[in-house]
């Protein structure tokens, strides 16, 4: 009975540590990514022909997709509108682009998610094709581009986020001007397009959160606190068959350790933990079996008192942490005295930061967001 005790105790210490994580693996993949702004056209343009330092108009519409949560590919179209300044002399040339892009989500790789789940950053390249057309020349110039830029993100929900865009074009084998004047001999990345726009990117898909936002657990990310758990419920049952053996076999008549006690025991070890998401203070859904556990034992045990321990990962200043562990305990303390437990019998102890956890983990910082328990 209590080898299956303490198995089942492992099996629900385990399921609240990746039930964090698990979740996260489906995403959606598929977005419509929108913008508009304005532009600087750089070179190449001919003496006495200027555009306004910041030149209406430019669009862009891309369809994108991620491969997973950090890297992604996407085609997008773009529109540039260059006119002349009021002191120059007149031109209206229209810029047209087709791009094939790679996409990097720089705010997961640089794990933005330990301060911000709000806040994103993407970074893209790639090349295409583009045409140059003007009332200055009749043929349309075909050139290839490169382009490249940033764009950050602002999530308003998890279907659309508003995001500002800079990026920079060069074109290879501009054959005119932007103002419509024929270049000889222009072979290289002669043109230069500066481009900066406001938008919003659409979430495509049926699950919940899009690759922008998801963070998924490193498969090689620490894990020796669960090593340690695992080795040490493994010593436990160990020693808990060898004093049975030895009870059976010599002291017949010696009473047993209950499974009152043995519960106590597991409580007290930390086995039975409440768990929280990064900067929450109510308890993950997975973590309600590990109170009731408690609950039922407080319930069992009248005159049994319980302290309940906060923590904090070690993301942020101290003195936040401390009353982050502070509100995760008296959270639990508050469902403990809703379903019934005298609050005299129950005791909030805030220890702030867990630091004998690895800051640098993401799967480690999980188990160090928690409350734990000692039955007095």
């Amino acid at each position: 009975m209590k080898k299956v005790v303490m198995t089942l105790a492992f099996a629900l210490a385990l399921t609240g540590v990746h039930a964090q994580t698990e979740k996260n693996n489906s995403f959606n993949k598929w977005s419509i990514d929108l913008g508009a702004g304005f532009n600087k056209p750089q070179r190449p343009f001919s003496n006495g022909y200027v555009t306004d330092v910041i030149s209406p108009w430019t669009g862009d519409l891309g369809v994108r997709y991620m491969l997973n949560n950090k890297f992604g590919l996407k085609v997008d179209f773009g529109y540039n509108s260059f006119t002349a300044k009021d002191n120059s002399f007149d031109f209206d040339s229209k810029y047209y682009r087709l791009d094939l892009q790679a996409v990097a989500n720089l705010g997961r790789i640089m794990n933005f998610e330990t301060w911000t789940n709000r806040i994103g950053l993407l970074g893209h390249a790639g090349f295409g094709l583009a045409q140059l057309t003007s009332d200055n020349f009749k043929e349309d110039d075909r050139m290839g581009n490169f382009i490249a830029g940033l764009t950050g993100q602002i999530r308003l929900s998890d279907r659309v986020a508003l995001t500002g865009d800079f990026s920079t074009i060069l074109n290879a084998s501009q054959d005119h001007t932007f103002n419509g004047t024929p270049i000889a001999g222009a072979r290289g990345f002669s043109g230069l397009v500066f481009n900066g726009t406001v938008g919003l990117n659409v979430y495509l898909g049926k699950n919940a959160k899009h690759a922008d936002w998801t963070v998924i657990s490193n498969e090689n990310s620490d894990t020796s606190f669960l090593e340690k758990k695992i080795s040490d419920l493994e010593a436990q049952i160990k020693k808990i068959t060898a004093t049975k053996e030895v009870i059976v076999e010599k002291q017949a008549n010696h009473a047993q350790p209950s499974e009152n006690d043995l519960i106590k025991k597991m409580i007290n070890d930390k086995y039975y933990s409440v768990y929280f998401d990064f900067n929450k203070t109510i308890p993950i859904e997975n973590s309600t079996a590990a109170i009731d556990v408690v609950l039922t034992y407080l319930r069992k045990n009248p005159s049994a008192s319980l302290d309940l321990i906060g923590y904090a990962d070690q993301v942020g200043k101290a003195e936040y942490n401390e009353k982050l562990s502070h509100a995760r305990a008296t959270n639990v303390k508050t469902i403990f005295e809703k379903a019934g437990i005298d609050s005299s019998r129950l005791n909030v102890v805030s220890n702030g930061a867990d630091t004998s956890i690895q800051k640098d983990s993401n799967e480690a910082r999980r188990l160090a967001r928690r409350v734990t328990f000692i039955v007095k």
